[in-house]
């Protein structure tokens, strides 16, 4: 083999990577990304065990979150 011969080649071979290589601008994929909070929402609406567990925890964890606004809203103002 020639030094042509293995730069041809080379040359080709890299050609044919770039050629098969994944395109990811001409894919126009909308992904988006959850928040735990919706995730968990999704959770507890399913049917699998445990679903009324979480969503058991997502109404506590709610109560708490607005007493513990409300506390400070009637600190803030006396």
């Amino acid at each position: 083999m020639t030094t042509r011969e293995i730069f041809l080649g080379g040359a080709l071979l890299s050609l044919t990577l770039v050629a098969c290589g994944k395109d990811d601008t001409a894919q126009t994929t909308t992904t988006t990304t959850r928040t735990q909070r919706e995730k968990d929402s999704i959770l507890a609406g399913s049917q699998i065990p445990g679903a009324k567990a979480v969503k058991k925890t997502m109404t506590v964890a709610d109560s708490a979150a607005a007493r513990q606004a409300r506390i400070d809203t009637s600190q803030q103002n006396p």
